[in-house]
Protein backbone atom coordinates (compact mmCIF):
# COMPACT_ATOMS: atom_id res chain seq x y z
CA UNK A 1 0.00 0.00 0.00
CA UNK A 2 1.54 3.65 -1.11
CA UNK A 3 2.60 6.09 1.39
CA UNK A 4 -0.63 8.69 1.20
CA UNK A 5 1.79 11.58 3.11
CA UNK A 6 2.40 14.65 0.79
CA UNK A 7 6.14 13.92 0.81
CA UNK A 8 6.33 10.27 -0.11
CA UNK A 9 3.76 10.90 -2.77
CA UNK A 10 5.80 13.63 -3.95
CA UNK A 11 9.17 11.68 -3.69
CA UNK A 12 7.33 9.24 -5.72
CA UNK A 13 5.82 10.81 -8.40
CA UNK A 14 9.14 13.01 -9.15
CA UNK A 15 10.58 9.55 -9.69
CA UNK A 16 8.76 9.08 -12.85
CA UNK A 17 9.59 10.19 -16.41
CA UNK A 18 6.75 12.50 -17.55
CA UNK A 19 8.46 14.75 -20.16
CA UNK A 20 5.46 15.85 -22.24
CA UNK A 21 4.29 13.11 -24.39
CA UNK A 22 5.94 10.86 -22.27
CA UNK A 23 3.16 10.88 -20.11
CA UNK A 24 1.77 7.15 -19.65
CA UNK A 25 3.81 5.57 -17.13
CA UNK A 26 2.87 8.61 -14.45
CA UNK A 27 -0.64 8.17 -15.54
CA UNK A 28 -0.58 4.68 -14.81
CA UNK A 29 0.57 5.26 -11.54
CA UNK A 30 -1.89 7.80 -10.59
CA UNK A 31 -4.90 5.49 -12.19
CA UNK A 32 -3.41 2.56 -9.54
CA UNK A 33 -3.24 4.92 -6.56
CA UNK A 34 -6.54 6.59 -7.18
CA UNK A 35 -8.10 2.80 -7.21
CA UNK A 36 -6.54 1.11 -4.59
CA UNK A 37 -6.35 4.48 -1.98
CA UNK A 38 -9.27 6.38 -3.00
CA UNK A 39 -12.49 4.02 -3.04
CA UNK A 40 -14.75 7.11 -2.40
CA UNK A 41 -14.43 8.42 -6.08
CA UNK A 42 -15.52 7.48 -9.63
CA UNK A 43 -12.13 7.14 -11.51
CA UNK A 44 -12.52 7.93 -15.29
CA UNK A 45 -9.58 8.18 -17.59
CA UNK A 46 -9.25 9.74 -21.45
CA UNK A 47 -5.80 9.35 -23.08
CA UNK A 48 -3.74 10.28 -20.35
CA UNK A 49 -5.70 12.03 -18.11
CA UNK A 50 -7.74 11.17 -15.12
CA UNK A 51 -10.56 12.50 -13.24
CA UNK A 52 -11.88 11.60 -9.66
CA UNK A 53 -14.99 12.56 -8.10
CA UNK A 54 -16.87 12.29 -5.06
CA UNK A 55 -20.73 11.86 -5.73
CA UNK A 56 -21.90 12.79 -2.11
CA UNK A 57 -24.81 15.33 -3.41
CA UNK A 58 -23.38 18.53 -1.92
CA UNK A 59 -24.85 21.37 -3.04
CA UNK A 60 -21.57 22.92 -5.07
CA UNK A 61 -18.36 21.30 -6.36
CA UNK A 62 -14.80 21.91 -6.60
CA UNK A 63 -12.52 20.85 -8.78
CA UNK A 64 -8.96 20.51 -7.90
CA UNK A 65 -6.42 20.31 -11.15
CA UNK A 66 -2.94 19.88 -11.84
CA UNK A 67 -0.92 18.54 -15.39
CA UNK A 68 1.28 15.75 -14.97
CA UNK A 69 3.77 16.61 -17.58
CA UNK A 70 7.15 18.69 -17.70
CA UNK A 71 9.41 20.54 -19.64
CA UNK A 72 12.56 18.64 -20.96
CA UNK A 73 14.91 17.65 -18.80
CA UNK A 74 18.21 19.64 -18.52
CA UNK A 75 20.43 17.33 -16.13
CA UNK A 76 18.33 17.63 -13.10
CA UNK A 77 16.24 13.92 -13.33
CA UNK A 78 16.41 11.60 -11.24
CA UNK A 79 15.76 13.93 -8.62
CA UNK A 80 16.52 13.89 -4.62
CA UNK A 81 15.65 15.04 -1.53
CA UNK A 82 18.41 17.68 -0.72
CA UNK A 83 19.56 17.71 3.05
CA UNK A 84 20.08 20.99 4.92
CA UNK A 85 23.24 22.40 3.85
CA UNK A 86 23.40 20.98 0.37
CA UNK A 87 24.89 23.35 -2.14
CA UNK A 88 22.45 22.93 -4.72
CA UNK A 89 20.10 24.58 -2.22
CA UNK A 90 19.48 27.99 -3.59
CA UNK A 91 20.16 30.64 -1.18
CA UNK A 92 17.32 32.03 -0.47
CA UNK A 93 14.95 28.76 -0.49
CA UNK A 94 18.00 27.63 2.51
CA UNK A 95 17.78 31.17 4.37
CA UNK A 96 13.97 31.27 4.56
CA UNK A 97 13.39 27.19 4.91
CA UNK A 98 16.63 27.07 6.96
CA UNK A 99 17.33 23.04 8.71
CA UNK A 100 14.75 21.96 5.64
CA UNK A 101 14.91 18.84 3.20
CA UNK A 102 14.03 20.61 0.05
CA UNK A 103 13.21 18.04 -3.31
CA UNK A 104 15.09 19.10 -6.23
CA UNK A 105 14.71 18.11 -9.76
CA UNK A 106 12.12 18.62 -12.70
CA UNK A 107 9.16 19.11 -12.16
CA UNK A 108 9.35 19.50 -8.11
CA UNK A 109 7.72 23.06 -8.88
CA UNK A 110 5.73 22.77 -12.08
CA UNK A 111 3.86 21.28 -10.93
CA UNK A 112 4.30 17.58 -9.16
CA UNK A 113 4.70 19.04 -4.95
CA UNK A 114 0.56 20.28 -5.84
CA UNK A 115 0.09 17.13 -7.82
CA UNK A 116 1.15 15.41 -4.45
CA UNK A 117 -0.52 17.39 -2.21
CA UNK A 118 -4.03 16.55 -4.36
CA UNK A 119 -3.36 13.06 -4.25
CA UNK A 120 -3.50 13.06 -0.70
CA UNK A 121 -6.34 14.92 -0.53
CA UNK A 122 -8.04 12.42 -3.03
CA UNK A 123 -6.75 9.90 -0.37
CA UNK A 124 -7.77 11.46 3.15
CA UNK A 125 -10.55 14.01 2.35
CA UNK A 126 -13.44 11.19 2.12
CA UNK A 127 -16.07 13.76 3.36
CA UNK A 128 -15.68 17.16 1.96
CA UNK A 129 -18.61 20.11 2.26
CA UNK A 130 -18.36 20.01 -1.32
CA UNK A 131 -18.46 17.43 -4.38
CA UNK A 132 -14.58 17.26 -5.48
CA UNK A 133 -13.43 16.73 -8.35
CA UNK A 134 -9.82 15.95 -8.88
CA UNK A 135 -8.47 16.15 -12.34
CA UNK A 136 -4.53 14.72 -13.54
CA UNK A 137 -3.98 15.71 -17.18
CA UNK A 138 -1.22 15.45 -19.66
CA UNK A 139 0.39 17.73 -22.36
CA UNK A 140 0.03 21.38 -20.60
CA UNK A 141 3.75 22.37 -21.37
CA UNK A 142 3.10 22.02 -25.26
CA UNK A 143 0.89 23.23 -27.98
CA UNK A 144 -2.43 23.66 -26.83
CA UNK A 145 -4.34 21.27 -29.46
CA UNK A 146 -2.45 18.16 -27.23
CA UNK A 147 -3.94 19.57 -24.10
CA UNK A 148 -5.52 16.79 -22.13
CA UNK A 149 -7.65 18.99 -20.25
CA UNK A 150 -9.34 20.86 -23.31
CA UNK A 151 -9.82 17.00 -24.70
CA UNK A 152 -11.31 15.79 -21.75
CA UNK A 153 -13.90 19.00 -21.76
CA UNK A 154 -14.56 18.55 -25.36
CA UNK A 155 -14.93 14.72 -25.62
CA UNK A 156 -16.44 14.57 -21.85
CA UNK A 157 -17.90 17.72 -20.66
CA UNK A 158 -20.31 16.19 -18.11
CA UNK A 159 -16.74 15.29 -16.35
CA UNK A 160 -15.86 18.84 -15.58
CA UNK A 161 -18.11 20.37 -14.10
CA UNK A 162 -17.84 22.50 -10.85
CA UNK A 163 -18.85 25.79 -8.95
CA UNK A 164 -15.30 26.72 -8.17
CA UNK A 165 -11.75 25.34 -9.65
CA UNK A 166 -8.29 25.35 -8.36
CA UNK A 167 -5.10 24.83 -10.48
CA UNK A 168 -2.22 23.68 -8.56
CA UNK A 169 0.52 26.20 -10.08
CA UNK A 170 3.22 27.43 -7.94
CA UNK A 171 2.43 30.43 -6.48
CA UNK A 172 4.18 29.95 -3.32
CA UNK A 173 1.10 29.00 -1.56
CA UNK A 174 -1.02 32.36 -2.34
CA UNK A 175 -3.88 32.63 -4.40
CA UNK A 176 -3.11 34.04 -8.26
CA UNK A 177 -6.64 35.01 -9.53
CA UNK A 178 -7.43 34.56 -13.19
CA UNK A 179 -4.76 35.17 -16.11
CA UNK A 180 -4.00 37.23 -18.95
CA UNK A 181 -4.86 36.67 -22.51
CA UNK A 182 -2.31 36.15 -25.13
CA UNK A 183 -2.53 36.55 -28.74
CA UNK A 184 0.53 36.14 -30.81
CA UNK A 185 0.77 37.28 -34.69
CA UNK A 186 3.25 38.23 -37.42
CA UNK A 187 3.29 42.07 -38.30
CA UNK A 188 4.25 41.66 -42.00
CA UNK A 189 6.19 44.65 -43.63
CA UNK A 190 6.80 44.28 -47.71
CA UNK A 191 9.18 45.46 -50.42
CA UNK A 192 10.30 44.93 -53.46
CA UNK A 193 13.77 42.78 -54.17
CA UNK A 194 16.60 44.10 -56.20
CA UNK A 195 20.53 43.76 -56.02
CA UNK A 196 22.19 45.91 -53.54
CA UNK A 197 24.51 47.51 -55.63
CA UNK A 198 21.47 49.08 -57.14
CA UNK A 199 19.08 49.43 -54.32
CA UNK A 200 16.96 52.04 -55.65
CA UNK A 201 15.29 49.33 -58.02
CA UNK A 202 13.85 47.80 -55.04
CA UNK A 203 11.64 48.60 -51.73
CA UNK A 204 13.69 47.67 -48.44
CA UNK A 205 11.53 45.26 -46.60
CA UNK A 206 13.82 45.45 -42.98
CA UNK A 207 14.09 49.31 -43.28
CA UNK A 208 10.08 49.86 -43.19
CA UNK A 209 9.60 47.55 -40.40
CA UNK A 210 10.97 50.03 -38.16
CA UNK A 211 7.65 51.66 -38.25
CA UNK A 212 6.64 48.85 -36.68
CA UNK A 213 9.01 48.40 -34.51
CA UNK A 214 8.20 52.50 -33.65
CA UNK A 215 5.41 51.57 -32.86
CA UNK A 216 5.69 48.91 -30.54
CA UNK A 217 7.71 51.41 -28.53
CA UNK A 218 5.14 54.09 -28.46
CA UNK A 219 3.52 51.40 -26.54
CA UNK A 220 2.41 52.08 -22.90
CA UNK A 221 2.00 49.00 -20.83
CA UNK A 222 -1.24 49.46 -19.11
CA UNK A 223 -2.22 48.54 -15.52
CA UNK A 224 -6.24 46.85 -15.57
CA UNK A 225 -8.00 46.78 -12.62
CA UNK A 226 -10.16 43.28 -12.85
CA UNK A 227 -12.55 42.44 -9.86
CA UNK A 228 -10.36 44.45 -7.52
CA UNK A 229 -7.07 42.61 -8.85
CA UNK A 230 -4.37 44.48 -11.28
CA UNK A 231 -3.11 42.65 -14.44
CA UNK A 232 -0.45 44.65 -16.48
CA UNK A 233 -0.36 44.57 -20.35
CA UNK A 234 2.13 43.98 -22.60
CA UNK A 235 3.10 44.36 -26.26
CA UNK A 236 6.49 42.83 -26.81
CA UNK A 237 7.80 42.12 -30.75
CA UNK A 238 9.80 38.85 -29.77
CA UNK A 239 11.00 37.37 -33.18
CA UNK A 240 12.61 39.49 -35.97
CA UNK A 241 12.91 37.60 -39.69
CA UNK A 242 13.72 39.30 -42.95
CA UNK A 243 16.00 38.45 -46.86
CA UNK A 244 17.25 36.13 -48.85
CA UNK A 245 20.52 37.21 -49.09
CA UNK A 246 23.53 39.55 -48.06
CA UNK A 247 23.18 41.18 -51.78
CA UNK A 248 19.52 41.30 -52.02
CA UNK A 249 17.37 43.74 -50.63
CA UNK A 250 14.52 41.94 -48.45
CA UNK A 251 11.08 42.04 -49.80
CA UNK A 252 9.41 40.88 -46.70
CA UNK A 253 10.27 41.76 -42.89
CA UNK A 254 8.55 39.81 -40.40
CA UNK A 255 8.09 41.16 -36.67
CA UNK A 256 6.49 38.19 -34.45
CA UNK A 257 4.62 40.19 -31.48
CA UNK A 258 3.33 38.84 -28.43
CA UNK A 259 0.24 41.00 -27.01
CA UNK A 260 -0.52 39.63 -23.58
CA UNK A 261 -3.95 41.67 -22.49
CA UNK A 262 -5.93 41.76 -19.34
CA UNK A 263 -9.29 39.59 -19.00
CA UNK A 264 -11.38 43.06 -19.45
CA UNK A 265 -10.95 41.88 -22.81
CA UNK A 266 -11.91 39.01 -25.17
CA UNK A 267 -9.67 37.59 -27.42
CA UNK A 268 -11.87 39.48 -30.10
CA UNK A 269 -11.63 43.04 -28.37
CA UNK A 270 -7.71 42.00 -28.31
CA UNK A 271 -7.81 41.57 -31.87
CA UNK A 272 -9.67 44.88 -33.22
CA UNK A 273 -6.66 46.87 -30.47
CA UNK A 274 -3.54 45.72 -32.24
CA UNK A 275 -4.97 45.35 -36.21
CA UNK A 276 -8.57 46.31 -36.49
CA UNK A 277 -12.24 44.88 -35.65
CA UNK A 278 -12.47 44.10 -39.31
CA UNK A 279 -9.20 42.44 -40.75
CA UNK A 280 -10.12 39.49 -40.24
CA UNK A 281 -7.23 37.59 -39.70
CA UNK A 282 -7.39 34.16 -38.02
CA UNK A 283 -5.58 31.52 -37.48
CA UNK A 284 -4.96 29.10 -40.49
CA UNK A 285 -5.87 31.96 -43.14
CA UNK A 286 -2.63 33.63 -43.88
CA UNK A 287 -1.47 37.40 -44.25
CA UNK A 288 -4.61 40.25 -43.51
CA UNK A 289 -4.01 43.21 -43.56
CA UNK A 290 -4.89 45.37 -40.52
CA UNK A 291 -7.72 47.85 -41.03
CA UNK A 292 -6.86 49.90 -37.90
CA UNK A 293 -5.25 49.45 -34.67
CA UNK A 294 -1.80 49.56 -33.48
CA UNK A 295 -0.45 48.07 -36.58
CA UNK A 296 -3.32 49.32 -39.24
CA UNK A 297 -1.68 49.11 -42.74
CA UNK A 298 0.73 46.35 -42.24
CA UNK A 299 0.38 42.55 -42.81
CA UNK A 300 -0.97 40.35 -40.18
CA UNK A 301 -0.79 36.52 -39.67
CA UNK A 302 -2.02 34.78 -36.97
CA UNK A 303 -0.02 32.18 -35.12
CA UNK A 304 -1.42 31.82 -31.71
CA UNK A 305 -4.46 33.10 -29.63
CA UNK A 306 -5.81 32.04 -25.92
CA UNK A 307 -8.18 33.83 -23.95
CA UNK A 308 -7.80 35.35 -20.58
CA UNK A 309 -9.61 34.14 -17.52
CA UNK A 310 -11.42 37.11 -14.70
CA UNK A 311 -10.03 35.89 -11.51
CA UNK A 312 -13.67 35.19 -9.73
CA UNK A 313 -12.18 36.52 -6.60
CA UNK A 314 -16.20 37.54 -5.46
CA UNK A 315 -17.34 33.70 -5.74
CA UNK A 316 -17.92 32.70 -1.99
CA UNK A 317 -15.49 30.23 -2.08
CA UNK A 318 -12.99 32.11 -3.11
CA UNK A 319 -13.46 35.02 -0.53
CA UNK A 320 -13.40 31.66 2.51
CA UNK A 321 -10.25 30.04 0.53
CA UNK A 322 -8.63 34.20 0.51
CA UNK A 323 -9.14 34.46 4.03
CA UNK A 324 -7.84 31.00 4.92
CA UNK A 325 -4.42 31.67 2.70
CA UNK A 326 -4.12 35.43 4.37
CA UNK A 327 -4.18 34.06 8.58
CA UNK A 328 -1.62 31.18 7.02
CA UNK A 329 0.90 33.12 4.62
CA UNK A 330 0.30 36.83 5.01
CA UNK A 331 -0.52 37.46 1.29
CA UNK A 332 -3.54 39.14 -0.67
CA UNK A 333 -4.44 37.51 -3.91
CA UNK A 334 -2.46 38.54 -6.57
CA UNK A 335 -3.11 38.86 -10.63
CA UNK A 336 -1.65 36.04 -12.47
CA UNK A 337 0.18 37.51 -15.36
CA UNK A 338 0.88 34.91 -17.44
CA UNK A 339 -1.55 32.04 -19.20
CA UNK A 340 -2.63 29.17 -17.39
CA UNK A 341 -5.48 26.64 -17.35
CA UNK A 342 -7.91 28.74 -15.54
CA UNK A 343 -8.78 30.18 -18.59
CA UNK A 344 -10.45 27.18 -19.83
CA UNK A 345 -12.37 26.84 -16.32
CA UNK A 346 -13.32 30.70 -17.22
CA UNK A 347 -14.81 29.71 -20.68
CA UNK A 348 -16.80 27.04 -19.07
CA UNK A 349 -18.08 29.56 -16.76
CA UNK A 350 -16.42 28.52 -13.52
CA UNK A 351 -14.40 30.49 -11.32
CA UNK A 352 -10.85 30.13 -11.21
CA UNK A 353 -7.70 30.70 -9.35
CA UNK A 354 -4.16 29.52 -8.93
CA UNK A 355 -2.75 28.28 -5.85
CA UNK A 356 -0.05 25.40 -5.68
CA UNK A 357 3.57 24.93 -3.96
CA UNK A 358 6.84 26.23 -4.78
CA UNK A 359 8.38 29.50 -6.19
CA UNK A 360 6.95 30.21 -9.60
CA UNK A 361 10.15 31.99 -10.64
CA UNK A 362 12.05 28.38 -10.38
CA UNK A 363 9.45 26.65 -12.90
CA UNK A 364 11.56 25.18 -15.41
CA UNK A 365 14.76 26.27 -14.20
CA UNK A 366 17.64 23.08 -14.06
CA UNK A 367 17.63 23.58 -10.33
CA UNK A 368 13.81 23.36 -10.34
CA UNK A 369 13.15 22.93 -6.51
CA UNK A 370 10.80 22.89 -3.01
CA UNK A 371 10.55 22.95 0.34
CA UNK A 372 9.10 20.26 2.15
CA UNK A 373 7.05 22.79 4.21
CA UNK A 374 5.23 23.85 1.30
CA UNK A 375 3.30 20.70 1.02
CA UNK A 376 2.16 21.12 4.65
CA UNK A 377 1.54 24.63 3.96
CA UNK A 378 -0.64 23.93 0.49
CA UNK A 379 -2.49 20.50 1.85
CA UNK A 380 -3.31 22.26 5.64
CA UNK A 381 -5.06 25.03 3.42
CA UNK A 382 -6.91 22.87 1.46
CA UNK A 383 -7.69 20.42 3.83
CA UNK A 384 -9.10 23.35 6.02
CA UNK A 385 -10.79 24.84 2.85
CA UNK A 386 -12.54 21.78 2.15
CA UNK A 387 -13.64 20.21 5.15
CA UNK A 388 -17.13 19.67 6.44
Amino acid sequence: MMNVEPTALLEKIMGVYSVSDDETPLADLIESFLEDQCPHLTVRRHGDTLVASTELGRDRRVILAGHIDTVPVIDNFPPRWLEPGDPLIRPEIAEAHPGERVMWGRGATDMKASDAVLLHLAATLTEPKADLTYVFYDHEEVAAEKNGLRKVVEAHPDWIQGDFAIIGEPTNCGIEGGCNGTIRFDVVAHGVAAHSARAWMGVNAIHKAAEILNRLNAYEPADVPVDGLTYREGLNATLISGGKGTNVIPDECRVHVNYRFAPDKTVAQAKALMMGADAGAELGNGEREATGGVFEGFGIEMKDESPSARPGMDAPFAVELARLVRERTGRDPMAKLGWTDVARFSALGIPAVNLGAGDPLLAHKHDEQVPESDLALLAGILTDALSA
